[in-house]
This record gives structure tokens, C-alpha cells and sequence, in this order.
């Protein structure tokens, strides 16, 4: 692949993020037009029938849309991670540049959201997961000059269990207070020191993969 395929591969899988952004931030905006006509806030308001389910499979195809542009856009399993990652990246960073921009929400990155719907409701501070965005942004780029260069990106178990590691602690951090994502509570103040360990975690396992690929 010539330098300016690479580019071009790179720049249209940025640009289908930014875009899908805008989507996914245009549907928030309706609603919460129709359910918090006076302002996002916790507690939530629980959606009721199929509402929920139609919520359920839209962030499902949300998922299959950014596999589905990286399965297009690269050749083997870990480039196709790697523009995954990207895609994915860059559409949750600007899903709240866009919010920010239609709503002027959020006030600070410290503001509170409904993060994710699945398996159960994620929920946690914009910071959350705008901070995992940004580690897959520079992990995906890396990667991809790696691959550019004709090198490899090796996963060991190591770096396996701490990427597993990583994810399980993360996402405890969104789903564990129930009371808040399914009885309608105020949400317990949120374990950053999770978060920063979850972070922590996926940068060892990345360092890992890109040294065992650069031998």
C-alpha cells in the first residue's frame, strides 16, 4: 500500500466517526427533548416498553457499523482492530463535541452520563470514557505506523490478562451501582481510582504488544 492509500484509509475512518457522531449526538438530542425537556440530570428516568429494546439494538448496530468500516478498511486481524479502535475513538470523543455544540452540554468533563445500555446501563463522568477514547486514538495510530513499516503487533498472554484486567475493572466502574442505572437513585460518587487503573492497565498491555512486535 502506497503512502497515500495509507493516508487516505486513515483520513476516511476519521471522517466516518466524526460523521457517525454527529448521528448518534442528533438522536440524543431528540431525546432528551422528549424525556428531559427540563435539563439531562440523575436520577434517570427509567424507559419504559419497546423503548428500550429500540435503544438496545441501535447502540448494537452502532458497534456493527465501526466493525464494519474497519473490517473494510484494513487486511489482517490486528489492522482491522486497529482502524476499529480509531473509528471508535474518534466517534465517542465527538459524540460530545457535537453534544457540546448542539446543546452546550457537557458544562465540564466531569458531567455525568448514560454511557452505554448493554449488558446493563453504563454510567460515569464524560472524562470516563473520553479518556479511553483518546488511549485507543494514540494505540490505534501507533499501530498503524507500525503495520506501515512492516511490523507486528505481537499480544503475548501477558499483555492479554492485562487488557482483561484493564476491561473488567472499567467497566465495574460504569455498571457496578445498580441503584442508580435500574431503581432511579442518585449515583454513588465515581471510582476514578478504577478508572486510572483500567487506564494504567491497557497502556501496559499495549507496551507489551508493540515491544513483542518490534523484535
Amino acid at each position: 500500500m502506497n503512502n497515500d492509500s495509507f493516508r487516505a484509509r486513515i483520513i476516511w475512518v476519521i471522517i466516518f466517526g466524526v460523521a457517525m457522531a454527529f448521528v448518534e449526538s442528533a438522536i440524543v438530542v431528540y431525546l432528551r427533548a422528549i424525556f428531559y425537556p427540563e435539563g439531562f440530570k440523575f436520577p434517570l428516568k427509567a424507559l419504559v416498553d419497546y423503548k428500550i429494546l429500540v435503544e438496545v439494538m441501535r447502540e448494537a448496530a452502532t458497534i456493527f457499523m465501526l466493525l464494519s468500516v474497519a473490517y473494510l478498511a484494513g487486511r489482517t486481524l490486528w489492522e482491522r482492530f486497529a482502524y476499529f479502535m480509531l473509528s471508535f475513538g474518534v466517534w465517542d470523543i465527538f459524540y460530545y463535541v457535537w453534544l457540546k455544540a448542539l446543546l452546550g452540554w457537557p458544562s465540564s468533563i466531569f458531567d455525568w452520563d448514560i454511557l452505554f445500555l448493554i449488558p446493563l446501563p453504563w454510567i460515569g463522568p464524560v472524562i470516563a470514557p473520553v479518556s479511553i477514547a483518546f488511549l485507543m486514538i494514540v494505540f490505534s495510530m501507533l499501530m498503524l505506523h507500525s503495520f506501515r513499516k512492516g511490523r507486528n503487533f505481537r499480544p503475548s498472554v501477558l499483555s492479554h490478562v492485562l487488557a482483561l484486567a484493564g476491561t473488567v475493572i472499567v467497566l465495574y466502574s460504569f455498571m457496578h451501582d445498580l441503584g442508580a442505572t435500574l431503581h432511579q437513585q442518585m449515583p454513588e460518587p465515581y471510582r476514578y481510582d478504577l478508572l486510572v487503573a483500567g487506564d494504567l492497565l491497557f497502556i501496559a498491555a499495549f507496551i507489551v504488544s508493540y515491544i513483542n512486535g518490534e523484535r
